[in-house]
């Protein structure tokens, strides 16, 4: 199984409006049928940040917020940051760590973890492990985030579990379970 993807690798899906992603999540209507998506990601990793927010749009009909380009932001980052992010976290049903290796060592990603942690707990939370293109998978930053948090992998139908095949596609991995389920069935849980 792809367990960490290669930056680039989702630039396909790219040719998105980033600034549809801004918007102010609101409180879901309890008909709806759209998940929303809060992605924390560093600022310097928009072209994969476009890329995840293509694939999530495309492949599976979601809404996905980013706070960098969320007019309703302070210019300045203050307490009034935090706390805004605080309230698009809790308003979305999901929360994804665009986990790059800037991401893994930004202070703001790693609060936004955190808080997403405490508020979404390990069913509606996940990272998206990404490591810089051409580098081994012992160069990836994220490693132990992996060993706590549910992960976004890839099966390319050729791997046995339980005596079976895994068909193709996208999962989420649980390491403290050593289990895993399809990213379709975990976005519309």
């Amino acid at each position: 199984m792809k367990t960490i993807f290669e930056q680039g690798e989702f630039n396909k899906y790219s040719n998105v409006d980033i600034y549809a992603s801004r918007e102010i999540i609101r409180e879901q209507n309890i008909y709806s049928k759209t998940t929303t998506v809060f992605i924390s990601h560093k600022h310097d990793d928009l072209d994969d940040l476009k890329g995840l927010i293509g694939f999530l749009e495309q492949q599976y009909n979601v809404k996905a917020y980013i706070d960098s380009r969320d007019a309703s932001m302070p210019t300045i980052t203050s307490g009034k940051t935090a706390q805004n992010i605080k309230d698009r976290i809790i308003k979305c049903n999901k929360f994804i760590f665009l986990a790059t290796n800037g991401a893994i060592e930004s202070k703001w990603c790693n609060w936004e973890l955190g808080y997403g942690d405490a508020q979404k707990y390990k069913k509606h939370i996940a990272l998206f492990p990404m490591k810089p293109k051409g580098a081994y998978n012992f160069e990836y930053k994220g490693s132990e985030y992996m060993q706590i948090y549910p992960y976004i992998a890839y099966s390319d139908g050729t791997e046995i579990s339980n005596g079976t095949y895994i068909p193709k596609g996208y999962y989420i991995c649980y390491p403290d379970e050593n289990s895993i389920t399809s990213l379709e069935n975990w976005l519309k849980s």
